[in-house]
């Protein structure tokens, strides 16, 4: 059995599970009403100049980096804990075929199934937005969805490895949800709390180079900026800013001569979050006494 019909059979399962279409649903709904809001009224989301197709693109941002770490969850954290708590993944692997294939199909599977769910929202509340601006950027759209599903596929990938390293849902929900904790609600703080230390317990007006790449560990953090590092000039005309911390200090990553210090480490930083979990889940998996 290769891992292509594992990932077939595990999308399939998922795509006939209404979980999965009430997350469909519920986001082409917020889709749909943010898109409204941002055009008839962008003064609340920070455009008094008025709504554009680029602000519309770095807005939907802010949506799907709070909305596709929990699908991920839903989704995700049954896809190798669930089989090994039922024992149906001792069934899957008497059959020719073996840990690795099965690990893989069930990364490439899940992936699919939120790729596929996201794609519909994004293609519904982009549609709209163009539809009430009367205006599109094709290339930026492109580029917008293309690293918006490679960032859906990111965390299957974090939340399948999770749920790899245990043979118990509820550790693995456990586990998925003190991730979602740390690194999407609490990471700010981290690097600010370095600095803070690290300063004397003051915070200086500016931000030194070091810290910017801490501030990008967040996958959603990275995915803002690979979106800002390849949508340069839309990024700028929406005031689109990676670089703020939110806490009175900043830098300008343009003007940052090292590498790391510019929005492009948003795509090494992606890169990483795509390749340890595959690592880290796989070696667990492997060695687990099933």
């Amino acid at each position: 059995m290769t891992w292509a019909a594992v990932a077939k059979k595990d999308f399939r399962d998922a795509v006939q599970s209404r979980a999965l279409w009430a997350l469909v649903a519920v986001f082409v709904i917020l889709s749909v009403v943010s898109t409204y809001a941002y055009v008839e009224v962008p003064e609340m989301f920070g455009s008094p100049a008025g709504a554009t197709f680029g602000g519309l693109i770095f807005f939907t941002i802010g949506l799907v980096g709070l909305f596709v770490p929990l699908s991920a969850i839903v989704v995700c954290y049954k896809s190798l804990a669930g089989e090994r708590e039922l024992g149906s993944i001792k069934l899957l692997l008497s059959l020719p075929t073996t840990r690795g294939r099965v690990f893989t199909g069930k990364v490439v599977g899940r992936a699919a199934v939120l790729v596929f769910g996201l794609g519909v929202g994004l293609f519904v509340g982009l549609g709209f937005g163009a539809a009430l601006l009367d205006e599109i950027d094709v290339f930026a759209v492109l580029t917008f969805v293309l690293v918006t599903l490679a960032f859906t596929a990111v965390y299957a990938t974090i939340v399948v490895g999770i749920s790899a390293t245990t043979g118990s849902t509820s550790r693995a929900t456990t586990l998925s949800l003190a991730f979602f904790v740390v690194f999407e609600l609490l990471w700010d703080a981290v690097p600010m709390g370095i600095l803070y230390v690290v300063g004397g317990f003051s915070l200086p007006s500016t931000m030194p180079d070091w810290l910017y790449p801490l501030m990008q560990v967040s996958p959603s953090a990275a995915y803002f900026s690979a979106v800002v590092a390849l949508l340069p000039d839309l990024a700028a005309t929406a005031g689109a800013d990676p670089a703020q911390s939110g806490a009175g200090v900043q830098v300008s990553a343009d003007a940052a001569e090292p590498f790391y210090s510019s929005p492009k480490i948003g795509l090494v930083v992606l890169g990483l979050w795509l390749v340890v979990p595959l690592v880290v889940g796989y070696y667990r998996f492997d060695g687990s006494d099933l």
